[in-house]
């Protein structure tokens, strides 16, 4: 399975929701907890071993604050033998 990762620019972020809402994997949250300056509630991204990089939130996000990363696995060699 691919393993994801987001980063939201919390400068950009207005505390709408929609990437809560919509992510299938129950990654991000919505605490309440943590605020911008201008009072945006701001999301979490607090399930980071749920995240299999699909991009839903990053395409949903209407003030495009969210960056999603598909992590890749190193191979190592196989060993001569």
């Amino acid at each position: 399975m691919a393993r994801g990762e987001i980063v939201i620019n919390e400068s950009f972020c207005r505390g709408c929701g929609l990437c809560e809402h919509f992510c299938n994997q129950g990654c991000i949250e919505i605490l309440g907890d943590r605020f911008t300056p201008q009072g945006y509630m701001l999301p979490l991204f607090a399930h980071p071993e749920k995240c299999n990089a699909c991009g839903i939130c990053g395409r949903l996000c209407p003030h495009f604050s969210i960056e999603v990363y598909r992590l890749v696995e190193k191979k190592t060699p196989a060993a001569a033998g």
